[in-house]
């Protein structure tokens, strides 16, 4: 029986893996972003329906090796694959991508959802957001005293208190460096996503002496096999 592959992309890894798939191969992203038209393999675009819903696609398909290449915080995606896959039958691997690391002159302060971040922002007046849409549901709430700038991958509407930008990494420190001094920015509020393309924010704020809001990363279920780069992953695939 032949090999064939659902990979679950998400981070920016995933795209480097997908370049070395065949045609027999499938790439699934969930619609946020930008589709690539460049690839070998086949590309899906959606959801599943959760783990049931996975696991039926999985048998349907023909899928031999699901590969979980999505966000380290998208722990429900993680999760359903992990469960379709052992309906199934199959083995699941994921890539794990590794956590930032504080370093010397870091003030980073870690929390554990969006009422904890709420809390500790008290004190703040200009914080930059770099966790994606979710602070987009809470326009509404943002204190009197206080003016948000959000950082998403598109544009959206934001309101008299919130300004959203549309910008893709890979972000570079001379442009960081402007924006926080542009805006005025106290705090800085982040995922640990552990990718190199968005870590210049990071250096900025280190630099600046300006504290850092970690969201906690979530725990991942288990996996048959985990990776840290796509290298290690492309390895033991051994494609032809």
């Amino acid at each position: 029986m032949s090999r064939r592959i659902l990979l679950l992309g998400g981070v920016t890894e995933a795209l480097a893996i997908a370049r070395q798939l065949g045609p027999e191969h499938v790439y699934s992203l969930a619609g946020i972003g930008r589709v690539p038209q460049d690839l070998a393999c086949q590309v899906r675009v959606g959801g599943y329906g959760g783990a049931e819903g996975l696991a039926s696609y999985l048998r349907e398909a023909g899928i031999t090796l699901l590969i979980d290449a999505t966000h380290p915080y998208a722990a429900q995606i993680s999760r359903n694959a992990a469960i379709a896959a052992q309906a199934v039958g199959i083995p699941c691997w994921a890539l794990h991508r590794p956590a930032w690391v504080a370093q010397a002159g870091d003030d980073w302060r870690e929390v554990d959802d969006w009422a904890g971040l709420m809390e500790a922002l008290k004190p703040f007046r200009r914080p930059l957001f770099t966790l994606g849409r979710e602070p987009l549901q809470h326009l509404e709430e943002i204190p009197l005293e206080q003016f948000w700038t959000l950082r998403a991958l598109e544009a959206y509407p934001g309101n008299d208190r919130c300004e959203v930008i549309g910008a893709r990494g890979p972000f570079h420190l001379e442009d960081e460096r402007a924006l926080f001094s542009r805006r005025n920015i106290d705090v800085l509020v982040s995922k640990n996503s552990g990718s190199a393309a968005t870590e210049p924010k990071l250096e900025i704020a280190r630099e600046r002496g300006v504290p850092v809001l970690i969201l906690k990363r979530p725990t991942l279920v288990p996996v048959d096999l985990e990776f840290v780069t796509a290298t290690q992953l492309l390895s033991a695939l051994d494609l032809p």
